[in-house]
């Protein structure tokens, strides 16, 4: 049915790979790119090993449009799949618009130089890749993506108008490091150390960032994993999820992060690693995020050792036929579990997943369009009914608490 390209070979390309191996159907022609051949080999001759399936690779710097039109061309994708790091976003789509294709990503562009994350400059990209009469799907992963899927099917099913949304991700496994983070640690270094936002009543609110003073945390019960000091931080679904959600007054976003991990995070900002500008060190110029992540476990190695799981979920509080009503829809995702499957951890799996299944929308026709959509413009039904199928079940209870 499909013709597809991956481009990222990290933890979430070999979940996103191995899915979409395992639904052939769909999926019948695949080739991973990353910039150098290293790790697209080794994720497809763990592919021959596990699944007795074949897919090709290539080498591309996914910085480069120009590049990636060149695969592009020579591969004749029908979609691509987008999981190279955000600040890459632009040069993907410029590709796809270039050669007619349609693309689907599962995080939001940034600038290398800035620490900010937003999705006006791929919303800026509408009107081409209307005129184009091509599709990009905006954050097809977890969070962003199933907790915006878990909303609209709450819109469509469960409401007939929300006030709140609580999106809450907690992982409750432990990888048995002193320090690691589960995804780019660039990437999540930077968007942990800046200044939390919550939108209510029209305006966005900021409040100190995780690791300072003034920092905005509680204890939640997750149900299934345990009760855990959750803390807010901004994430960039509530962007669109304002926009999307009909009578929304307030949302907000928490995360669980251990006191080891805050400790660490807390001396590594404080002595200048965290920092994304360059210094000059013996003559070189060096970034010390990047010289950090350099010497940070690699988040794809994890899994092997990972144990424990993983909750993602929103909270949603509204009214149903006049009256109030509240649920929780969450999933719950074992470490060890996913590490049987596709020889990865639960972060990853949790965002590779999703995004074969955004894949699996489009190639599929159930999800069509012209133009730029962020992925709870769609019909949620088919999406949700994939989750239960492709091993991120979901459970949705009543839930009368305020957080």
């Amino acid at each position: 049915m499909g013709r597809t390209l991956i481009i990222g070979a990290g933890g979430v390309g070999n979940v996103v790979a191995k899915k979409c191996v395992m639904n052939s159907d769909v999926f019948t022609e695949i080739c991973l790119a990353s910039r150098t051949l290293a790790k697209p080999n080794n994720i497809r001759d763990e592919i021959r090993q596990y699944l007795g399936k074949d897919i090709q690779t290539a080498a591309v710097d996914a910085d480069d449009a120009k590049q990636v039109v060149e695969l592009i061309k020579k591969f004749k994708p029908e979609i691509v799949i987008n999981v190279a790091l955000p600040y890459q976003d632009l040069p993907i789509m410029d590709a796809c618009l270039e050669t007619g294709v349609h693309y689907l990503d599962t995080a939001n562009y940034e600038p290398r130089d800035v620490a900010k994350f937003e999705y006006s400059w791929q919303w800026a990209y509408q009107e081409r890749f209307a005129k184009k009469g091509i599709l990009a799907v905006l954050g097809s992963g977890f969070d962003p993506g199933v907790t915006n899927v878990y909303c609209a099917y709450a819109q469509k099913n469960l409401f007939d108008t929300i006030r709140t949304i609580d999106i809450l991700d907690c992982n409750a496994g432990s990888h048995g490091k002193a320090f690691a983070t589960n995804f780019n640690p660039e990437i999540n270094i930077r968007e942990v150390t800046q200044p939390a936002r919550y939108w209510e009543k029209g305006q966005w609110r900021e409040t100190p960032p995780i690791i300072e003073e003034g920092s905005v945390h509680f204890l939640h019960e997750y149900p299934g994993v345990g009760t855990y000091d959750s803390y807010l931080l901004y994430h960039e679904e509530m962007e669109s999820l304002v926009k999307n959600i009909r009578g929304l007054e307030r949302i907000r976003f928490w995360m669980t992060f251990g006191q080891q991990y805050l400790t660490h995070l807390r001396v590594l900002q404080n002595v200048g690693m965290t920092r994304i500008d360059e210094v000059d060190y013996d003559g070189c110029k060096v970034v010390p995020l990047k010289f950090l992540k350099a010497v940070l476990p690699e988040p794809s190695s994890l899994g092997k050792n990972y144990i424990g799981k993983t909750h993602i979920g929103c909270v949603i509080h509204g009214q149903k036929n006049g009256k109030d009503k509240g649920v929780y829809l969450f999933n719950i995702c074992d470490h060890a579990e996913t590490y049987k499957e596709v020889q990865g951890q639960a972060i990853s799996y949790t965002t590779g997943v999703p995004a074969m299944i955004g894949a699996m929308m489009v190639l599929r026709g159930i999800w069509k369009g012209q133009g730029v959509f962020n992925i709870e413009q769609f019909d949620p039904d088919p999406f949700m009914e994939q989750l239960n199928k492709q091993g991120l079940p979901w459970k949705v209870i009543d839930y009368n608490k305020s957080l």
